[in-house]
């Protein structure tokens, strides 16, 4: 790679390293041009030699804060038997994810697409987030007879609506009271889904 490849490499990184930080800290509503290029010690005109505008960074901070998450997901379910155990694992870890960074989930699941991107792959890119997570332990468990396919794309369905309403209760409006309340829901639920696979 040139150096001229390089140094625009370097300085889009910094750019989106900036975003990220924003989102994270304070949400969508504090991303804007200027705030993003103070950040990232250039000049707010600089970053429209890199980037179209700031729903073209938004949108590759939510492709970064999905991998970030995938990779969080994989470390704390890597030691899990797979099968149903592995798959309550990596449920368990998304949740866990998006406790740590609730600006993140915000971003994910409360601020209107139109405000990330226009891109028609925005909305299936965040909301079938949960099963590309989940896909080689529900692949797993249809063929190994455990569950029908019509009977997982009903759970993922139910799993994705569910884990995501605890997330809005308990990041909004600490319902329930207390990450150990908030745990004991979780899991109950996530039983309540994994243990009659075929209904």
């Amino acid at each position: 790679m040139k150096n001229k490849a390089l140094q625009e490499q370097r300085i889009r990184g910094y750019f989106i390293e900036a975003t990220k930080e924003i989102l994270k800290s304070e949400g969508l509503k504090s991303v804007s041009v200027r705030n993003i290029a103070e950040k990232a010690g250039y000049s707010f005109a600089t970053l429209y030699n890199y980037f179209k505008d700031v729903k073209d960074l938004v949108f590759l901070c939510v492709q970064d804060f999905q991998e970030e998450c995938s990779a969080y997901v994989t470390t704390r379910s890597a030691k899990t038997a797979k099968g149903e155990k592995k798959l309550r694992a990596i449920l368990l870890a998304y949740l866990e994810y998006f406790v740590q960074y609730p600006g993140i989930f915000e971003l994910f699941f409360m601020e209107k697409l139109s405000d990330l991107n226009k891109q028609p792959d925005t909305a299936p890119l965040i909301t079938g987030f949960l099963d590309k997570l989940c896909e080689e332990e529900w692949k797993s468990l249809i063929n190994n007879k455990t569950v029908t396919a019509t009977a997982a794309a009903n759970k993922k369905a139910a799993l994705l609506y569910g884990l995501s309403g605890l997330l809005l209760l308990y990041i909004n409006r600490q319902t329930p009271s207390g990450y150990p309340a908030f745990l004991k829901a979780a899991n109950t639920f996530i039983d309540s889904q994994l243990k009659e696979m075929n209904t």
